[in-house]
């Protein structure tokens, strides 16, 4: 693992070259928002972030495929330099990614919502007046935005989507993201859970567009407890909403450097994202942690 290229390290994730056709990618505790990484880490939220994604990987194959592969240390061993990656990581196939985010919501809310209550669109699309903020939409609707490599992405209308990857690739897009949300949704429903929207990644492996990266999970997604959820109101979010409301009563800009995290809102950013996975998975965080902790035991 020490002869592994680094390739990527994004604002959580590493990414590291096992073949000409597969990577490794690498989970860390690191916490962004607001698209700015903070220097304080989330205990646990790495293992979270792995464990949701081969989770909904697997849940979600009948319906979209992904790039995923494994999470097991036996199909790509322990790192030589003794790092924990048991449980952080997972072996993926090498795809040709999409130059954009791909949004899907389900509620108007965040970015959306401010746009909404100034001018009456979402993403520059007109949109039916009388919404209140968190309001199920009609049906779920794909809205793109670019993925900027540094500061913040930048919303954008389908027909800017359409022109940065072509109509055909939007399309699809678009298709296969809206048909995998609408499914998580609905099995979050019956978990007591609102997924108010999410943003996958899409790339082509071997001509075929896959879903890529993280899948549902607490970093790319808003959850919401189904019982705490009503019209008109910001509900709590089983997510890095924490993060979010402390460091934005602070008065910050959202530009680098961030505030300082305390002690309480990390403690209670990791609470959600254990919560999160276990209500909508019904697994336990602890089992998943012990299953892993084994595997790398018996590694050479």
């Amino acid at each position: 693992m020490s002869e592994l290229e680094l390739v990527h390290r994004g604002k959580v994730r590493e990414m590291y070259r096992v073949d000409a056709e597969h990577l490794l990618m690498v989970a860390s505790d690191r916490i962004s928002a607001f698209d700015v990484v903070f220097r304080e880490p989330i205990p646990d939220k790495g293992q979270v972030l792995t464990a949701m994604t081969l989770w909904w990987s697997d849940w979600l194959s009948p319906i979209a495929p992904t790039h995923v592969v494994s999470a097991d240390p036996a199909d790509f061993g322990a790192p030589a330099d003794g790092a924990d990656w048991a449980g952080r990581a997972l072996l993926v196939r090498r795809a040709e990614m999409l130059p954009i985010e791909c949004i899907v919501r389900g509620c108007i809310t965040g970015s959306a919502w401010k746009e909404y209550r100034t001018g009456g669109t979402m993403h520059g699309e007109p949109m039916t007046a009388g919404l209140l903020e968190s309001e199920r939409l009609p049906e779920p609707v794909f809205t793109p935005s670019t993925k900027a490599a540094t500061g913040h992405d930048v919303n954008i209308s389908f027909a800017e989507a359409a022109n940065l990857v072509g109509s055909e690739a939007a399309h699809a897009a678009g298709q296969i993201c809206v048909d995998a949300y609408s499914a998580g949704a609905a099995h979050a429903a019956e978990r007591g859970i609102v997924i108010a929207d999410t943003k996958f990644e899409l790339g082509y492996v071997d001509g075929a567009l896959v879903i890529a990266d993280e899948i549902l999970t607490p970093d790319s997604s808003r959850f919401w407890p189904m019982d705490q959820w009503r019209p008109g109101a910001a509900p709590p979010s089983l997510d890095k909403q924490p993060v979010r409301d402390a460091t934005a009563a602070t008065g910050w800009n959202k530009e680098p450097p961030p505030p300082p995290l305390t002690e309480d809102v990390i403690a209670e950013t990791r609470g959600r994202y254990i919560e999160a996975y276990e209500s909508l998975t019904g697994e336990s965080y602890a089992g998943w942690c012990e299953r892993w902790a084994q595997a790398a035991e018996m590694q050479p």
